[in-house]
């Protein structure tokens, strides 16, 4: 069977719907699964087994350059001669759909009109799954995913998943004596104030290394560094290395975003910090992986970009929380 998965964006999504492959390896052993994502974004799929070819687009320069759109449509109709058995829409997006569409497939799947924000998206699919905007992200991924193909699976297969993000590095079990510090994210409210982690490192006092994407997050980085003598700025790398630092990292924490998400990816443990954002519909709450959420009431289905309440979580909060993480696991 030819899989194609529609998953542009954005790092933590797809992180997200990852998972979902080690079951389709595991039901249907000799498919070949092909993904269609943002090219700024195919490190967090590359080096994957599960994968036999990263689809690359570049959807976000038509927005500046109305010109883009013949040439990603080109694009697309190059990747459609692959001639798919079944197209999958993981995103449930407008333009996703009609990437789908384009794609093309006996069978284009993806989540009904009562599933998604952009209803007229469902028009694109042959074949629809109902589960709730409002549900967990990592089960509607699954759910969308896994249930065009028949694949059934347990909450407790999903939680006794394996690793499924991959890079070149070997996993250096000796070096797991660091935390990773996650000070970015793609939204302002989204990101915890540089000076509480400051505090929490000197109250932790364990070595931390500071990653960061941008120049702005090296700012911050930089800063925490400058006000803690326990940090140490990340130095500038690819998605490989991002995912080599975590693996061999003891913790990672950070606010709901990517480089935090990867922790679950890669059986590391986290502690993800919530303001705007709802914390059980975009992590997996297991022993090892926890959150921080503000007192703030989230609606999933409008967002409140005003909220900056994750500026108010106290930085006790979250280092007694790292204590009871690591308690549980030396027991």
């Amino acid at each position: 069977m030819k899989i194609c998965i529609v998953k542009l964006s954005a790092m933590g999504d797809i992180i997200h719907a990852v998972v979902a492959l080690e079951f389709i390896k595991k039901h249907i052993p000799d498919s070949q699964i092909d993904w269609i994502v943002e090219g700024g974004f195919r490190g967090v799929l590359e080096n994957n087994p599960h994968i036999d070819n990263i689809l690359p687009v570049n959807l976000k320069s038509i927005k500046t350059k109305k010109s883009e759109f013949f040439t990603q449509y080109k694009l697309l109709k190059t990747y459609a001669k692959n001639d798919y058995d079944i197209v999958i829409d993981a995103q449930g997006l407008l333009k996703s759909a009609i990437v789908s569409r384009i794609i093309g497939a006996k069978k284009i799947a993806g989540f009904d009109k009562d599933s998604i924000r952009e209803s007229i998206s469902a028009l694109f699919y042959n074949s629809t799954v109902n589960i709730p905007y409002s549900a967990n992200a990592i089960d509607r991924n699954m759910a969308v995913i896994c249930q065009p193909l028949d694949i059934d699976y347990s909450k407790d297969e999903i939680l006794n998943k394996k690793e499924f993000l991959y890079f070149p590095q070997k996993k250096d079990k000796r070096a797991d004596s660091y935390i990773v510090l996650v000070v970015g994210a793609s939204k302002e409210n989204k990101v915890y104030p540089k000076e509480k982690f400051a505090q929490l490192l000197d109250k932790l006092k364990e070595k931390t290394i500071v990653v960061w994407g941008n120049d702005e997050e090296f700012t911050t980085a930089t800063f925490i560094a400058n006000n803690s003598k326990y940090a140490t700025v990340a130095p500038k790398g690819n998605l490989d290395a991002l995912k080599a630092i975590i693996a061999d990292s003891k913790m990672v924490i950070g606010g709901d975003t990517g480089p935090t998400h990867m922790g679950w990816g890669l059986n590391i443990p986290s502690i993800t910090i919530f303001g705007n954002t709802p914390e059980y519909r975009n992590t997996y709450i297991t022993d090892i992986n926890r959150v921080i959420k503000s007192d703030s009431k989230v609606n999933p289905l409008k967002l409140d970009y005003t909220d900056f309440s994750i500026r108010e979580i106290e930085v006790d909060e979250i280092a007694n929380l790292y204590c009871d993480i690591m308690t549980n696991i030396k027991s």
